[in-house]
Order: structure tokens, then sequence, then C-alpha cells
């Protein structure tokens, strides 16, 4: 008797698999590169040296998606997960090649950090998983809204990031492409059948650059420009150097990364019907653990899964972890050859913004959908998500309230995710487990 494989594993036929991998490429590509781009430009790196950090992201985070889609034994979760450099390390990763010999020999700080951060992470994966027993649908539905809602400001950033005010109408241009581009996405889905409904988003950012580009606002000028083949070798600014201070400060920054992790993990769960036990969260865990090491060894940095990925599968419903995987393989082969993701960088960062609204949008409402399932109708949790919210909000909108606290402060609480994320478990912890359970 065949056994039907769950959607998790099933397979499409190689074509579909690498339109729908291409799809996650494309919508991943713009965030997966900002964090190397503006280390870059904080430390005064040379153009050459940015190029490689680029080609080396590219490259690590997929051999870091293949680590948790298809997984090492019980390393990686084997869910359609997209692992990504996490924005949380940028700033201590900044500060700390400043405060060494700056540059390029900064960078030999910021590895050995980034390499002694990922073993850490990778050994303490079943203490950290512990926590799931705090984290009941009021925590984790929480969670998952707090990350949609403060990634919508990124999206929409990027719509008015290359706009600029001529006559009073700059601004208009941007609005024209990010709706646009949304437009597209939504007529597809509503219109389209079967598989074209699936690669919606991957349509509309075709759309969205081509009608830029007609008008003069797409360029690709950098692919000329571009090396035709580039390598990432291990170590390729010098040995790593550990220091105690800046070991410790990635080591939190990766702490709170692997909160949003969790975040993200419970809402694929959610969304392709898989119920994450311990187990799950520990797999998940050493796998962002390992990619951090190999980070840091492929002149990389920190990883953890990203949340435009995840909205990805909750709009198009394709949940195959080997759609996730043929993404990852383009990302190495980007990574090698720098021509292909000049080209990919061409797609103007407005167009991008437009479809990041629908899938950021998309992650909170699986925030949503599981809040469903944690008795609203009991004040103390109405308590615990609405002050989490509050406090996020806060932090996304006023980010410079942070400024004057200490740096390990800043680290920990300088996005509005971790501020929502704690809120939600202390006060859980505070309402329903020092008192009369209402989760």
């Amino acid at each position: 008797m065949s056994v039907t494989k769950h959607p998790v594993d099933q397979l499409p036929s190689w074509w579909k698999t690498f339109a729908f991998g291409l799809q996650h490429v494309l919508t991943f590509y713009a965030a997966a590169v900002a964090v190397p781009i503006l280390l870059a430009s904080a430390l005064k790196l040379p153009r050459d040296v940015l190029e490689h950090l680029i080609s080396a992201d590219l490259f690590t985070c997929g051999i870091a998606s293949l680590i948790q889609a298809v997984g090492i034994g019980k390393i990686g979760v084997k869910l359609p997960l997209l692992q990504g450099v996490s924005f949380t390390a940028l700033a201590p990763m900044i500060a700390i090649g400043a405060a060494g010999h700056g540059g390029v020999e900064g960078l030999r700080d910021v590895y050995g950090a980034v390499i002694a951060s990922g073993i850490i992470t990778f050994f303490i994966a079943p203490w950290f998983a512990k926590l799931a027993r705090f984290l009941p649908p009021v925590v984790t539905g929480t969670v998952i809204l707090v990350i949609g809602i403060t990634l919508l400001p990124v999206a929409t950033n990027d719509i008015f990031a290359d706009s600029v005010v001529v006559s009073g109408h700059g601004y208009l241009k941007g609005l024209y492409y990010g709706i646009g581009t949304l437009l597209f996405i939504l007529l597809i889905q509503k219109f389209g059948k079967g598989f074209i409904a699936s690669i919606a988003v991957l349509i509309g950012l075709i759309c969205g650059t081509l009608c830029a580009w007609l008008l003069g606002d797409a360029h690709f000028s950098d692919v000329l420009q571009a090396n035709n083949f580039s390598v990432t070798t291990p170590f390729h600014f010098g040995l790593p150097s550990f220091h105690f201070l800046p070991i410790l400060s990635i080591t939190i920054v990766m702490m709170v990364s692997l909160m949003e992790t969790c975040g993200n993990l419970y809402a694929v769960g959610e969304i392709v019907d898989r119920p994450i036990e311990q187990k799950d969260i520990v797999s998940a865990v050493r796998a962002d653990g390992l990619a951090t090491f190999l980070g840091g060894i492929f002149n990389s940095f920190p990883y953890t899964c990203f949340a435009e990925n995840v909205g990805l599968v909750r709009i198009t419903q394709v949940k195959s972890r080997w759609v996730v995987a043929c993404a990852a393989c383009i990302m190495i082969v980007l990574g090698c050859i720098p021509k292909l993701s000049a080209v990919v960088a061409g797609i103007p960062l407005a167009v991008l913004g437009g479809a990041s609204l629908a899938m950021f949008a998309a992650v909170a409402v699986v925030g949503v959908q599981m809040l469903s399932k944690a008795q609203l109708d009991k004040p103390n949790n109405v308590i615990i998500v609405g002050t989490s919210l509050a406090l996020s909000s806060l932090m996304t909108t006023q980010p410079h309230v942070i400024s004057d606290f200490p740096q390990w402060a800043q680290v920990v609480f300088g996005s509005g995710i971790p501020v929502g994320a704690f809120t939600a478990l202390l006060l859980h912890i505070l309402f329903n487990c020092f008192g009369k359970k209402e989760a």
C-alpha cells in the first residue's frame, strides 16, 4: 500500500521546483545582501572586499538553507525555511570591527566572534528548546504577529528608498512601482489558476521590474562590470581573532535571533500543518548554530530564519522543503557567478517593497490565526498581546529611545521583534504561570 507523502516532503516537477525556488530567491535577495553592504559602508571597506562579502554571503546563505531544509541527521528542522543573515547582528559587528583594527583587519575580530557564537548556539540548543513549554499560542501567536507588523515598515522604506522629491512628485514614482507590483500579485492570485497562481509573487516582480526598465528606472549596468566567477575560500581575510567581549556580544545577538527563529518556525509549522515539537526547535537551533559557525569560516555572518519566505509560503501554499533546497542551490550559484547576482540586484527596491508588503502582512495573518487558539476572552491574555504589541510598536516607530541605554541593552532591545517577544514571554510567565493559568 502506497503512503502519501506530507506536502512538505513532496517534490514538484523540476521546472516547477526551479520556478518556485527562483521566486524565493528574488523575494529574499535584497534583504540577504543588505548586511554586508551596510557593514562594508560603516567600516569603509574597498569595493573588491564588498563584492567578496556579497558573494560569500550568498554562498553561505545557500549552504545554511540546505542545512535547515534538507537536514543533516538531527541538524535542521526539514521544513521550508530559508536562512539569511541576522539584521540584529549588524550594529554589534560594526562596533566590533571599528573597535579592533578597523577596515579589513577588523573583520578578523568579527569572524572570531561569529565562529565562537555559532559553536555556543549549537551546543545550547537542547536547553533553549526547553523554553518551548513557556510558548503556548498566546506567546507564539504574539511573536509571529509582532514579526509581521514590525517588518511592514521595512517594506514601506524599500518602496520609497530610491525616490527623490522632484517638484513635489518624487515619492509618487516609488509608490506607483510598489503598489503596482502588489496589484500585479493580487490580480494573479485572483485570476490565475494552479501553477500560475502559485508563482504570483515571481510574476509580480518580473512585471514590476519590466515596467521600471521601460521607464528607465531599472538599471543593469553593473552586470558588465561584475566578475564572471568568484569562489569564497575559508578565512579569506586571515585567521580570526577571538576576544571575550565581541564573542559575548554576538552570542547575545544569537539568543535574540533564536526568538525570531522560533516565531518563524511555529509560523511555518502552522502553515504546513505540522505541529512543532521540542525536538524540532533543537534541530532548527542547531542548524542556526552550524550555519553561523560556517558563516564565520567562509567570511559571512550570523544566520537566522527569514520571515519574507515564511510569508511567501503562506501566500503561495507551496509547502515543499525541496523548493527551498532549490532556492539554496540557486543562491550558491549566484554566490559563485557575480554577473548573475548583479542581474538580480537590478530589481528596483520599490518593486521588492511592494512584494514584501504582501509577504510581511501574510506573516502577521499567521500570528492572528495562532492567536485565535489563545482564549482571548481571558483578560490576562488580552494584556499579554496588547502590551507586547504596544512596546514593540514603540521601539519600531521610535528606535532612538534606546540610544542612551548601555550597549548590551541596545543589542538585545534594539528592534521591536525582541522587545515584543520578551514582553510576551515574561508576561505569560507572570500572569499564567505564577497564578491561575488562562493560556
